[in-house]
This record gives C-alpha cells, sequence and structure tokens, in this order.
C-alpha cells in the first residue's frame, strides 16, 4: 500500500472523531519551532503536528516518538506509536520497542516505591523542611511518568509544610503545571491568584509578572474571555524572564496571542495605546513582526491587507495546542470588526466592493452579512434589488426622548424612597441597632447594662442627700 493511501485512512480518521486537519503546509519549520520550548509540552506539540498537519504529519510523529522515549512516560510513547503505525507503518519508529517500555515501566515503579519509602521516613522524624522536598521529589516523579491526578494531590499536600513565600509560590507552580497539563482553567486560575496574593518585595514582582501573566492569558484563553487574555499577555514584561518559562509558551506566543487577541477584543484607539505604542510589548512583536503589520493594517484602516496577512498564517495558529480550539472565533471576530469598521463612515455601501474587499475570489459575502445583521453585530439591511448595504439610521429624537424618559422614572424612584423613609423615621418604624453596654461583663444580654447603670446611678444620688 502506498504511503499517501495509508496517510488518507489516519487522516479519515482522525476527521471521524472530531480533529481539525491542515492540509496546506504551514511556514513554520518543524525543528526551528520545538527548539524553542523545553520539558513536556514539547511531546504536546509534536503530537498534535502530527495528528492535524498532513505534510508535517511524518516528521512530527517520528520526533514525537523519539521525544517520549527521551522521557519516562510509558503511556506517551504508547499513544505517539500507535499514531504512527497508522499513518507510516514502514517507518523504523513504528516498531514497538517492547525492552525500553518494559525497563522503563519496572524502573518508574521501582523511583516511585523508593521515594514513598523516604516521604514515610521524612515523616517519622517530623521535620517539616524534609517533608515538604520529599512530597515535591514524589510529585515531580508522578509528574515525569504520567499520573497528572496523583502528582497534584501530592503537590496539595506540600501546603501544609510551606514555610516561607518562595515554598508558597513553589507549590503554586507546580500545581499550575499539572492543571495546565489537563487543562482545568478555572484551576489554574485560583492558584495563580494564590500566587499573585504572596507578599512579595517590587524586584520579586517584576520578576515573576511574566509567569504570572502568561498563565492568567492562558487560562483566559481556554474559557474564551479573549480581552481578558489579550491584557494579559499585553502586560507579559521582560522577554528574557519569559524565555526561562518556555515550558509553557515562548515569547513568540506571546506576541502571536496577544496580537491576535487584541485584534479581535479591542477598538482602534485600544490597539494603538495598549499594543503599538506598549514598549513593553514592542519587543514581543519584534519576533512575530507579521502581527505588528497586520495591527498597524487594521488602525490604518486597510482592512482587507490586514486580514490577507493572517489568513496567511492560518495553518501555523490551527497546529498551537493552545490556539487551535479558538482559531475559528477569533478570526471571525476580527473579519466581523473589520467589516463593521469598513462599512462605518458610509450610510450606504455596494455589495461587489464588499465582495472585491472581503470575499473570496469568485465568492459573495451576502450570507456572512445576513448572519451579521441577524446576531446584532450589524446595524444595517441588505437592499437586493440595488445589490446595496444600506445602514439602518437611528431616531435620534427618538432616542432622546427614551432617554429623558428614564431620567423621569428614576428620579421619580428615587423620591418615592427618599419619602418612604422619611416617613418610616417619623413613624418611630426604624429597626435600631442595639446600644453597646458600658460594661463589659454583661455579654449580649440586651438592657443588663442599662439597669445596672441605673441602680448605681440611683445609689450615687441617694448617699448624695444622705451627706
Amino acid at each position: 500500500m502506498a504511503a499517501d493511501q495509508y496517510l488518507l485512512e489516519y487522516f479519515t480518521a482522525m476527521d471521524n472523531q472530531g480533529g481539525i486537519i491542515v492540509r496546506e503546509p504551514p511556514k513554520l519549520d518543524l525543528d526551528l519551532y520545538i527548539s524553542n520550548y523545553k520539558g513536556r509540552t514539547r511531546f504536546d506539540r509534536l503530537l498534535l503536528i502530527g495528528q492535524s498537519s498532513v505534510p508535517l504529519c511524518v516528521d512530527a510523529l517520528k520526533a514525537a516518538v523519539n521525544e517520549a522515549k527521551r522521557g519516562k512516560d510509558v503511556s506517551r510513547y504508547r499513544e505517539a506509536w500507535e499514531c504512527i503505525r497508522t499513518a507510516a507503518p514502514n517507518e523504523p519508529e513504528a516498531q514497538w520497542d517492547e525492552a525500553w517500555a518494559t525497563a522503563t515501566d519496572k524502573a518508574n515503579k521501582a523511583e516511585t516505591r523508593r521515594l514513598e519509602t523516604e516521604l514515610k521516613g521524612y515523616k517519622n522524624n517530623l521535620v517539616k523542611e524534609s517533608i515538604r522536598i520529599g512530597h515535591r521529589d514524589l510529585g515531580e516523579h508522578l509528574e515525569s511518568i504520567g499520573d497528572l491526578n496523583a502528582a497534584s494531590e501530592t503537590y496539595i499536600k506540600m501546603r501544609p509544610d510551606a514555610s516561607t513565600q518562595s515554598h508558597i509560590q513553589d507549590v503554586g507552580k507546580h500545581i499550575v503545571s499539572v492543571l495546565l497539563q489537563k487543562q482545568d482553567w478555572p484551576g489554574v486560575l485560583a492558584n495563580v491568584n494564590k500566587v499573585l496574593a504572596v507578599n512579595t518585595t517590587p524586584e520579586e514582582q517584576s520578576a515573576e509578572q511574566p509567569y504570572q501573566k502568561m498563565v492568567s492569558g492562558l487560562a483566559h484563553l481556554g474559557l474564551s474571555e479573549y480581552y481578558e487574555a489579550a491584557r494579559c499577555f499585553l502586560e507579559v514584561g521582560d522577554p528574557a524572564i519569559c524565555q526561562r518559562h518556555n515550558d509553557i509558551i515562548s515569547p513568540n506566543d506571546v506576541a502571536t496571542y496577544g496580537g491576535l487577541l487584541a485584534l479581535a477584543s479591542m477598538d482602534r484607539l485600544e490597539l494603538q495605546s495598549r499594543v503599538l505604542d506598549n514598549s513593553g510589548f514592542r519587543n514581543y512583536l519584534e519576533l512575530e513582526p507579521h502581527i505588528r503589520k497586520a495591527i498597524s493594517m487594521f488602525v490604518n484602516g486597510r482592512y482587507s491587507a490586514c486580514l490577507g496577512i493572517l489568513e496567511s498564517y492560518r495553518n501555523d495558529y490551527l497546529l498551537d495546542i493552545y490556539l487551535q480550539k479558538h482559531v475559528a472565533a477569533i478570526f471571525f471576530q476580527i473579519r466581523s470588526k473589520c467589516i463593521v469598521q469598513y462599512f462605518l463612515p458610509f450610510s450606504c455601501v455596494t455589495l461587489d466592493s464588499l465582495n472585491a474587499a472581503f470575499a473570496k475570489p469568485g465568492g459573495s459575502i451576502e450570507p456572512e452579512l445576513i448572519n451579521m445583521i441577524r446576531s446584532g453585530t450589524l446595524n444595517a439591511r441588505i437592499n437586493t434589488i440595488d445589490k446595496l448595504l444600506v445602514a439602518v439610521s437611528t431616531n435620534s429624537r427618538a432616542a432622546m426622548q427614551k432617554k429623558a424618559l428614564d431620567a423621569a422614572k428614576n428620579y421619580e424612584k428615587e423620591a418615592m424612597e427618599r419619602i418612604r423613609r422619611m416617613n418610616i423615621v417619623a413613624a418611630d418604624l426604624e429597626v435600631r441597632p442595639p446600644r453597646k453596654s458600658a460594661s463589659g461583663g454583661t455579654g449580649n444580654l440586651p438592657g443588663v447594662g442599662d439597669i445596672w447603670q441605673d441602680d448605681s446611678r440611683s445609689q450615687l444620688v441617694s448617699g448624695e442627700s444622705n451627706a
């Protein structure tokens, strides 16, 4: 069977499972791209490319198999092997390495028992720092072999023994690392906020800001909160510090995520002030000049050129582990903004001019305009006879009258509330808080302090009269 036939069957199965298939070659170079990362994210990215990109499938899966065998996670090796034995069964990497799998699994179990035994010894000695280190070592081992649930539970057990601020931050980072791999975005935000709540010096805050902003941005992106995610990525800070955390994302990813999400969620003024004029984010835009060019095109009103630049890089975005699921929604929001901004200065625009600016060659933009009008994104109507998109003029007089009526109703409501309050006070129906007793021994019993004060005052008066 030909190699193309194997690939066809493989990607047909992936498509049936709901996967995203990229048939055109991307602009990225696989070796240069993966060299930007370290840690477990390398395998995740290689496997995603192997499951999504037709041109890079075999190379990515071969690299994923080799990456898995450099680690200790047998389940990852099995996952990559099952993919490559279907896509390219004649490759050497498609042969199951039973000796490596058996030896690695045996070594993993022995290491787990050793670390658990050491941890029991630390607990018997009651040394908090040793217990914390024992939990950390066991958690890192469990994470490296792919047992993420057990690793998360072990990291959580570090918290009672974390005695310094650096220890608390270390616990939070380990838990966040596991939650990112599980894509538990609410949990990521909760634990990042705990790290942020730690009182640190300004120098420590500036050193931790890139990590905190990157992780928060990824969590907001995973929750489809594009505006909050864009703000986080735009505030990451020093790219040199960001590079230290390339086991999560790289500085190039920060530029791509921040630029795309800003285009999708911010208006022209915010794009100019928060992105193009942002001295801190300018260093990231230099890593991805096409993002800066696309934003500049949008700000300058060259919408078709902006969309053309982004479309040329769509295949690259579809091969990103965090961005893939959101590419369609992000591109739809950017495209809708471009159409609205293009139409905004005019009372009517011909459909031919819109097709020339936004439609594919030989296509029509009319169905897209209908969906935008129905969703309320575009305030216009289509004149099918004259082939025009006509703006719906708002009745300024009716809007002003509605605003005046709303203000009068709010004034009336507030006046009635004030009158009701005055009547309640005048009728002595106001519920007052209980008076605090002057004596500390009266407790919460109402009126006891007043009785004792009255008795003591009467005794004092009687004593003065006798004198």
